[in-house]
């Protein structure tokens, strides 16, 4: 379940003192993670959310932080 690249956006949120948009994710990333649209994050991150590891922050745009 695209483990390689949930444990890269999970670094970033690991890292973060508040949640994070997508688009803020990705420009937090390195370039060479492969991880090439705001999209990618918030697809990989929404199937994590429904195995309780994120929460969604809905809203406009939607927030992501790791769950507690």
């Amino acid at each position: 379940m695209h483990t390689h690249e949930y444990e890269r956006i999970r670094g970033v949120l690991a890292d973060a003192e508040e949640p994070l948009t997508a688009r803020e994710i990705l420009a937090l990333l390195e370039e060479t993670e492969g991880i090439d649209s705001p999209h990618r994050v918030a697809t990989v991150l929404g199937r994590w959310a429904k195995r309780g590891e994120v929460d969604v922050i809905v809203g406009r745009p939607y927030r992501y932080e790791l769950s507690t």
